[in-house]
């Protein structure tokens, strides 16, 4: 409004400091009856810093107020991440028989880890002795990446399952960094080592194969069938079925077992497990049933059959095994260090329950109680040959004891 000569704003009762807009030359301005309205350049510049300082206080106080609230909750998250997983392992082991240990018992009962029994993907396993009873110590590894939710996952299932081929737990030891699991202790070992004879380990005979393959299966049918929920083990392996002074099988390794809704269900999850045990339909599918642990298993049975390894450069124990069919001839399958001591019926019917367990499909692989039902028809046909012939059975004992034994000529 350029043309604008006269503005009068006598008695508004303004205040604050006039416009620089207003004071140009030419117009005239009537100011009168406003007492608070400040007419000079130091109260002009008092006033912008008046309502400069409080803007900065409050930028600069939701600022501190912003990050003590950042630091709170980072904080927060992490002492709630520490407590729940210290509450989620101590609520289950609550009301339970198990017994924690201190890390100082763990290493006085283990002589300060003086003997190792074994090593595995989380850490060493150690023998020990609690209340004069011998124990397996397994300790979990500081620089294991999944060894925390492998421990809490055996922990959570070992608590809450009791079957006698299931190894058992004795106690645990949660410790700050110290992670530890305390198992019964099988004086026997595992039954690859059995099957290869390493560490001075006896070659067991054919009647004793069958029957830890009749127990491993009730251990696994018992997870899939006797647990609520229903369990997938996923690592069923010839390392992982462990042996007491009887040859009594009992399964172990639970790190990497995952439940289920039931045997008509699959669930979407990471393919984990041992190469060359892993179901094929579950590794190229990611739906884990329990026919991945009937795949597994049928592995573990072709091994028991013919000591083969289970992966080789030339061929995968179940492709072998595929080959050496067409020429129909047992001997050619069976492990030699058996030297030809077993009821061919029996060992028939065990290579043609291990083909089904492995078949690609898992639709057309049995369930374990299947499985159950025709070992114990393998073993009743093993059991009818030694009833048959009573000299029999001294002389496998002696076969079972002798890792030198020579195959017999064909």
């Amino acid at each position: 409004m350029k043309s604008l000569m006269v503005i009068n704003l006598s008695g508004n009762n303004l205040n604050g400091s006039i416009p620089q807009a207003l004071q140009k030359k030419g117009l005239e301005l009537f100011l009168e009856g406003n007492p608070m309205l400040c007419l000079s350049n130091a109260c002009r510049k008092r006033s912008k810093k008046n309502v400069l300082m409080p803007i900065v206080a409050s930028v600069a106080s939701v600022a501190v107020v912003i990050a003590i609230l950042v630091f709170f909750f980072v904080l927060r998250k992490k002492k709630s991440k520490t407590v729940k997983g210290t509450r989620t392992v101590n609520d289950t082991f609550a009301n339970k028989k198990s017994k924690r240990f201190t890390y100082s018992e763990v290493i006085k009962m283990t002589n300060n880890f003086q003997r190792v029994i074994g090593k595995g993907g989380s850490g060493m396993v150690y023998q020990g002795t609690v209340n004069g009873s011998d124990v397996a110590v397994k300790l979990l590894s500081q620089t294991s990446t999944q060894g925390y939710e492998q421990f809490k996952t055996e922990v959570d299932l070992l608590v809450r399952v009791h079957h006698t081929n299931l190894v058992s737990l004795v106690g645990y030891c949660y410790e700050g960094d110290h992670l530890a699991l305390i198992y019964e202790f099988l004086s026997n070992g595992d039954l690859k080592q059995h099957l290869s004879g390493k560490g001075g380990r006896s070659i067991i005979n054919w009647s004793t194969r069958l029957r830890i393959a009749l127990e491993t299966a009730l251990g696994l049918e018992y997870l899939h069938i006797g647990c609520t929920p229903p369990m997938v083990h996923r690592d069923v392996k010839t390392a992982n079925i462990l042996l007491d002074e009887n040859f009594k099988a009992k399964l172990a390794d639970f790190g990497i077992s995952r439940s289920f809704g039931g045997s008509e269900s699959q669930e979407f999850t990471e393919v984990a497990g041992t190469h060359g045990y892993i179901d094929p339909e579950y590794y190229r599918t990611n739906r884990l049933a329990e026919k991945s642990d009937v795949y597994s298993y049928g592995v573990v049975l072709l091994e028991m059959i013919t000591n083969k390894p289970v992966i080789s450069e030339e061929y995968h124990v179940a492709e072998w095994v595929g080959t050496k069919l067409n020429q129909c001839d047992i001997t050619e399958i069976m492990d030699p260090n058996l030297c030809g001591v077993y009821d061919h019926n029996s060992a028939w019917r065990a290579l043609d329950l291990a083909v089904s367990c492995t078949d690609t499909s898992s639709s057309k692989r049995p369930i374990m109680s299947q499985v159950i039902n025709e070992l114990k028809e393998c073993i009743a046909c093993e059991s009818s040959r030694m009833n048959n012939n009573p000299g029999l059975e001294s002389q496998e004992t002696n076969l079972s004891l002798d890792t030198s034994v020579v195959p017999r000529a064909r």
